[in-house]
């Protein structure tokens, strides 16, 4: 993994984990989004660039293990390195947030759903369901994760409960808080199909029990439509109008929801 440490580090400093897409790695999303470091000089949070193993660059999303708590996968293996983080850092355990794009997009929401007892709060960028991507005899760990095109071409639609009910399933028994979701979504998106964006809001509006409130028109920028989910605390969506795969991170957004900036 790469990882970020301003010269002028907290003493306890928060988390970000930033989750590259497919064909990148790490130091790559490094570069791309260099808007993280540069706050992380001003503010002093640590940032996280995790690599995937795999030979094209993607994350296992599909596999039962990368799916489930303390299954194994890719999944398991970031939560591993926050850990290592917190104890060579001193990065504070109850404020870690993770964002990504694309296959990083996806590789968030599994997080939120295997490991919400680590992260606070998510940011994504074209992604997919947690667990829509799941494939039959996916295993951790192999060169080329499987790919799911009936999720990618949003032909995967279920009722809010049914997804609300898979994300449950892959930590059974927990009751305890939820990371609130910030997601992004472009109309144009043919990878990973904007179908999916609406499944993602029915998804995590059942798991954190907030229901659609009102679209804010234009906003952040023109032609992007935020759509408003109970108080807007706890879900947000964000529809890029005219944008295809994936929306361009917003930084400042994604630290203002994490509350870092």
């Amino acid at each position: 993994m790469y990882v970020y440490v301003p010269t002028n580090k907290l003493a306890k400093p928060p988390i970000v984990v930033a989750i590259h897409h497919c064909a990148g790695t790490g130091p790559g999303y490094f570069s791309e989004t260099q808007g993280y470091a540069q706050n992380a000089d001003k503010y002093g949070f640590i940032v996280i660039y995790p690599s995937s193993p795999s030979s094209g660059g993607c994350w296992d999303v599909s596999s039962t293990a990368s799916l489930t708590h303390n299954g194994g996968g890719d999944s398991q293996t970031i939560v591993n390195m926050v850990k290592y983080a917190e104890t060579k850092y001193g990065g504070d355990s109850s404020r870690v947030y993770m964002t990504g794009s694309s296959s990083g997009a996806m590789m968030t929401n599994v997080l939120a759903g295997a490991y919400p007892d680590v992260f606070k709060a998510a940011t994504l960028y074209g992604g997919v369901p947690d667990g829509c991507f799941y494939v039959v005899g996916a295993t951790a760990n192999m060169a080329t994760p499987a790919w799911n095109s009936q999720c990618s071409g949003g032909k995967l639609i279920k009722t809010a409960q049914q997804w609300g009910d898979q994300v449950r399933s892959y930590y059974p028994g927990y009751t305890g808080a939820r990371p609130k979701m910030l997601i992004f979504h472009g109309t144009i998106d043919t990878t990973l199909y904007y179908t999916n964006f609406g499944e993602e809001l029915k998804q995590w509006s059942n798991v954190l029990g907030v229901t659609f409130s009102k679209n804010q028109t234009n906003t952040p920028i023109s032609g992007y439509t935020k759509m408003i989910y109970g108080d807007g605390s706890k879900l947000v969506g964000v529809s890029a109008y005219n944008v295809g795969h994936t929306p361009p991170v917003r930084v400042s957004d994604d630290l203002a929801w994490f509350g870092l900036a």
